[in-house]
């Protein structure tokens, strides 16, 4: 799969099931300049530890931004027809709006309109957080729902949704064809 112009994919798994480096490889392929948006804020050095791997797993040549919470802001402003935007990741995005009591809602309609508005492509990864067990306190069920909707409402927008399983793309959107089955 390539990325074209204006188009917005959704890459969404588990931890480390392989969503950043499928992103990236999408980006890489698209041959624009690579814009990466980091989310991350790290607070400790195992946070530092993972982001300083990143940054060599993606090697030379990215122009990286980071921003934890105004990413629609960052897209508007560095969307272009010549580059891809990589934006990684949307639940360290969620996590960071919900610290600051930020309006999620509000947040998200505006990443949307961003995403919409975009003259180059952009890849936004994501976590699927919701497969597990219900958590024990009241605000990871609060983070793990917001979550749901936030990926609900980004694969809505999106033109490609990727679900990354086992470091295996398995593309949601476009609805693969079926074949019929019959009994």
């Amino acid at each position: 799969m390539t990325v074209s112009a204006a188009q917005c994919v959704l890459v969404t798994g588990g931890a480390r099931s392989g969503k950043s480096l499928y992103a990236e490889a999408l980006i890489r392929e698209s041959r624009l300049a690579p814009v990466y948006v980091a989310t991350c804020t790290p607070y400790d050095a195992e946070m530092e530890e993972r982001v300083a791997r990143h940054r060599l797993q993606r090697g030379d040549g990215w122009a990286t931004i980071e921003e934890q919470r105004a990413i629609a802001d960052v897209i508007a402003r560095e969307s272009a027809a010549d580059r891809a935007i990589l934006v990684d990741c949307l639940t360290l995005w969620l996590s960071n709006l919900m610290f600051a009591d930020a309006d999620i809602e509000a947040e998200t309609t505006a990443l949307v309109a961003a995403l919409a508005a975009a003259s180059g492509p952009v890849v936004c990864v994501t976590n699927e957080v919701g497969s597990g067990i219900v958590p024990e306190n009241a605000l990871a069920r609060r983070f793990r729902d917001a979550q749901g909707r936030l990926n609900r409402t980004i694969a809505d927008a999106a033109d490609t949704v990727v679900l990354v399983a086992a470091g295996q793309p398995l593309v949601l959107k476009p609805a693969p064809v079926q074949p019929e089955i019959r009994l």
